[in-house]
């Protein structure tokens, strides 16, 4: 997993140092809760300068989920709690945050849609080849449908944002929040479903029991 990470963040070559208290964007506590189980206060993020070489600290930073370079504590947090495969499979997501929508997209080369976002995503981190449309991954035989109230980590969650059902799907991060590839002129972000517009437009979520799975299975 990390291999993608260092891969995706090298263009940072040389070391920063950082000030203290850095602040953490909406979207990096959202990350970080969905990877640590709670979102980080400023002493937990608070420590003091380090160097821009580790991979998690330049990953978060360069993604803009930082307004300073992300400190030693906070990236080692993250690093330690990632040990399961909804945690890779959300820091693979995170990993295309700012890649363009292009409809039929389904690389980070050319671009994603929604739904080809997903099956990207699903398909590299936990090797699940999900159906190509959102309505078709809504009726999966390899998912099981998940209350919104139970939502984990690494769940689908879909919307009816076209006057029709499940068509729109993201990935659930964790504290509310999804990350998905939203509409032509957009990109690949992180937004709020407590927001009024996903709510009202909530069609359901579903999970990979695989996932789960191949979490029982590591020692």
């Amino acid at each position: 997993m990390w291999v993608i990470l260092v891969a995706a963040t090298a263009s940072s070559a040389h070391a920063q140092t950082t000030k203290p208290n850095a602040e953490l964007s909406p979207e990096a506590v959202a990350a970080i809760a969905a990877l640590t189980g709670q979102a980080p206060t400023n002493a937990s993020t608070t420590s003091p300068a380090t160097e821009s070489g580790d991979p998690i600290s330049r990953f978060l930073s360069d993604k803009g989920l930082l307004n300073t370079k992300p400190v030693t504590a906070l990236a080692q947090q993250v690093r330690d709690k990632a040990t399961n495969v909804a945690s890779e499979l959300v820091l693979s997501a995170m990993n295309f945050l700012g890649v363009p929508y292009k409809r039929g997209g389904q690389s980070s080369e050319n671009g994603f849609d929604c739904s080809g976002f997903t099956r990207h995503v699903f398909e590299n981190s936990v090797g699940l080849l999900l159906p190509r449309r959102a309505s078709e991954q809504a009726n999966s035989p390899d998912l099981v449908p998940v209350k919104q109230a139970e939502l984990k980590p690494g769940d689908l969650v879909f919307f009816n944002t076209l006057r029709h059902t499940f068509s729109h799907v993201g990935i659930y991060i964790g504290d509310n929040k999804f990350i998905h590839s939203p509409r032509a002129g957009g990109e690949v972000r992180v937004e709020d479903m407590r927001l009024s517009y996903w709510q009202k437009r909530f069609d359901g979520a579903r999970r990979a029991p695989k996932i789960e799975a191949a979490e029982s299975a590591k020692p």
